[in-house]
């Protein structure tokens, strides 16, 4: 073998370490997940924007939840109803996010205001595989 074609796969081999490296680093960020319900009787006509750190990431509609993983530290999720009448403003909730942990809320409305409540308590990972949640394919943003 010639010492440039050595050269090339050498350097060649240590991209793809590196790539490798980056790859697992990136998977290994701890994370909690966050579900945000949007129950049956929240109305028929309603629906409610979701903006977490400010940056909106969706709508939520009838039938529609909403799911993802949230780095962990704090977190601001605001929220507020569509379409937009009388005095409606947006509501903000914190949420100091732990490592695999789950935080779930349900969207309630009250006086033309939208609000998210805690639903429930805290999940840890042991209960999450009691209740079968490790079972339920996770779709990426948005699940039915």
């Amino acid at each position: 073998m010639k010492p440039r074609h050595s050269f090339i796969s050498n350097v060649l081999l240590i991209l793809v370490f590196l790539c490798a490296v980056s790859i697992g680093t990136a998977t290994a960020q701890p994370s909690g997940r966050l579900i945000v319900l949007r129950p049956a009787n929240f109305g028929w006509n309603l629906g409610f924007n979701l903006a977490i750190d400010g940056r909106p990431v969706g709508s939520i509609v009838q039938g529609r939840n909403y799911h993802t993983w949230l780095p962990a530290g704090h977190h601001v999720l605001t929220v507020f109803k569509v379409p937009r009448t009388g005095f409606a403003g947006p509501t903000s909730t914190t949420v100091n996010v732990k490592p695999g942990w789950s935080y779930a809320y349900t969207a309630m409305w009250d006086s033309d205001f939208v609000f998210l409540r805690p639903s429930g308590a805290w999940l840890t990972p042991g209960d999450e595989w009691q209740l079968g949640w490790p079972a339920r394919p996770f779709r990426g943003g948005v699940i039915d």
